[in-house]
Formats: structure tokens, sequence, C-alpha cells
């Protein structure tokens, strides 16, 4: 293999990409992508995939671009999403959050770390593999997804299950410090629901506050967190509440409803009917109610975690793909947040891993960033990845 490659050509390649890549990523954060509403972004990425060379290039139903290169036996599937989370209090920020700075070899706004680093890296991987004519026995598929921050795995899903590409491995691009990702913990939204009697707040002994029905129960999933033990490699399952509501009819009445939310991180071993049995168990013979929250389309929130065997022939290619490139092995770790592999590992069992530029500290934070030196090396990495494994 490594007297089938150049590896100085290929660095030497994505770094003369370095100025257009540059645009085209500051480009994309100015074009504002929050979930749902990534048209007019979606059109300007599949605007450049055509540009660049893909052999093929559309958007699907849900909004999703899709390019493939290549016709090999393998298929691979890269994936990167260009929805964003919203920017919070604009104030806050530094510089403006929908301008794409670049200053001192750090380009900031939305977007730049989580995820479209990753999407303008992959593009631009495809144009080196036109380019320098890294074909294998390859079919090449690279999907900039919508909707992946408020429902991992559906852009894929449609992808997979209404246009039946199946492929045979996939990677995730999100940001990774140039290391390999191979898994992570799972998700669960829930909801906890207690009921009482609705009386006016004078004279609340003729009724039942469901608020304190609600507030033993929240005690035991406080001392619940504290018990649920580590697993490695996903480490400690770990559960929160992140919302409590009450819909009674004024300040002076006594509520006969209240409601709890939950995020609930889940390590090896724990499923999803685990985490509502052990839920369950915390009511105290009470007739509250356990439910895992669901999407408009009736989806659960449910996201499942996943863990990769390390010496797994995908994780293999890309120890050597560093290595070739850089000389180096690169470090094995855990995500410590959901991705799209939530479907394609955790749910259809595709063998799935991560690798990109970017640290993930800077995902979602205010004066999110990505360092641009970590952009060219994911071009080389993401046009060579697909010749190796292939091999």
């Amino acid at each position: 293999m490594k007297k089938m490659v150049d590896a100085k050509e290929i660095i030497q390649a994505a770094q003369s990409y370095k100025k257009k890549l540059i645009g085209f990523l500051r480009e994309i954060i100015a074009i504002p992508s929050p979930s749902g509403e990534e048209k007019k972004v979606a059109k300007r990425i599949a605007r450049e995939m055509r540009r660049v060379g893909f052999d093929e290039v559309f958007i699907d139903e849900l909004g999703s671009v899709v390019g493939k290169i290549g016709k090999g036996r393998i298929k691979i599937l890269y994936d990167a999403h260009i929805d964003t989370v919203d920017i919070g209090d604009r104030k806050k920020w530094s510089f403006d959050p929908y301008k794409g700075k670049n200053k001192k070899g750090i380009i900031y706004g939305r977007g730049a770390c989580d995820d479209k680093g990753c999407v303008a890296s992959i593009l631009y991987g495809g144009r080196l593999i036109k380019e320098l004519g890294l074909a294998g026995d390859y079919t090449l598929y690279f999907t900039a997804s919508v909707r992946e921050e408020i429902h991992e795995g559906l852009a894929l899903s449609r992808i997979i299950e209404k246009r039946r590409i199946r492929p045979d491995y996939v990677l995730i691009g999100e940001p990774s410090n140039l290391n390999i990702g191979y898994g992570h913990k799972g998700r669960i939204e829930l909801k906890i629901t207690t009921k009482g009697k609705s009386c006016h707040a004078a004279t609340p002994g003729r009724g039942k506050n469901a608020i304190y029905g609600m507030a033993p129960i929240i005690s035991r999933i406080e001392r619940l967190n504290k018990k649920l033990k580590a697993k490695e490699p996903l480490g400690k399952g770990m559960i929160a509440v992140t919302r409590i509501e009450t819909e009674n009819t004024s300040l002076n009445t006594i509520p006969d409803d209240c409601a709890i939310y939950l995020d609930r991180r889940t390590t090896l071993g724990e499923t999803k009917g685990k985490v509502i049995k052990e839920l369950k168990s915390l009511l105290g013979g009470s007739r509250a109610k356990v439910e895992v929250l669901k999407h408009e389309n009736g989806d659960e929130r449910y996201y499942p975690g996943w863990i990769l065997d390390e010496d797994h022939p995908l994780i293999l290619a890309g120890i050597e793909t560093c290595r070739t490139l850089f000389g180096k092995k690169p470090k094995i770790r855990t995500w410590p947040f959901c991705t799209n592999g939530s479907y394609t590992m955790g749910m259809k069992r595709i063998p799935t891993m991560g690798f990109g530029p970017g640290d993930p500290r800077y995902a979602h934070a205010i004066d999110e960033r990505i360092a641009i030196d970590t952009l060219v090396p994911a071009v080389s990495f993401y046009a060579l990845f697909p010749f190796i494994l292939s091999a």
C-alpha cells in the first residue's frame, strides 16, 4: 500500500486548497442554518460539490445533500451535519457568529467546529480524490446531513432506508482533534408526570399538590445519578432533571399536574427498557407516569450508545491512514456527545468510526472556533482513507 501512495503529494495537494477551503468554510458559516432551516446552506454545499467534481450530487426530500464518488464494490459513507444550535445571547460573542471571522489561524462562528469544519474538509477531500486519482474498489457517499442537533440519525435513516444506500462502513465527521472516535454514550429523553387535585391556594388542604408529589421523585433521581456505575470505555451513565413545569390555571391555584423532563446518558449495558424499569422503581407507589419523549414524526427520542472494537478493520484503516500521512498513530477515544452514529452503529450495527478537525470543547460554545491547522490534515485523511480501507 505504501508503495502505491505518495503521502507527500497528498499533503501538498491538500495544502494547495487551503485558501479556497478557508473561503468556503467562512462562506457556509455566514449562512445561518439552525436545525430545520438548512435549505440555503444545503444549496451552497451542493453547488460546491458539483464544482469540485463529485460524480453525482442531489438534495434528498429531507434536505440533506448527498454526493457520490466512484463505483467500486465497497460502499463507504461519510457523514457530517450542516445544522447548528442557536447562537444564544449574541452580546456574549466576541465576534459576529455569522461572519466566519479569520484571526491568527482561527476561524470563529456558529458551526465552525460543529460541524461545518468537517463538512468543508470532507468536501475538499472528495476534490483531492478526484484530482489525484485516488480511486479504489470503493463507492464513496458523502452526506451533508440535516437536523442532527435535534434528531440524531433521522437524516441517515432516510438515506439508508428510503434511498436504499446501504454502506458497508460509516465515517462520522465530528470534531475529534484529528483523532479517531470509536463510540459514545447513548441518550434518552424522558418525562415523568404526577397528578394531584386542584383547589384554591388559600385552602390547600382541599387539594393535592402535584409538585409536592414530584419532589421526592426528584430527590431519588439525584441520588440515583450518584449510584450509577461506570463501564469502560464509555464511563459512567448519568441522569439529570432538565426542566420542571405545571399547567395550573393561575398562581393562586394548587396545581393538579407536574412534569419533569430528564436527560439520561447511557453506558454499556444500559438499555431503554432497563432505564424505564429503573425510573419506575423510584416512583414510591405513586401513580406517576414515565414515558420516552417522541418527535413529531413518532420516533422515540432514544439514541443508543455504541462502541467499535479497537482492532476492527475500520479502526485499523484509520490508524494506517494517519501513520501514512502524519507519521504517527492517532489516539483512539470516545466522544463526549451523541452523533449520527447512534443510528448507523447503535441501531443498524453498521461498522462506524469518527474523525474530524477541531476541538470538541468548542462545540456549541460561545465564540465557537476551529484551528485552520486541523483543516488541511483532515482533507488529506478523508481523501486517502477510502483507498486504504478498500485495499
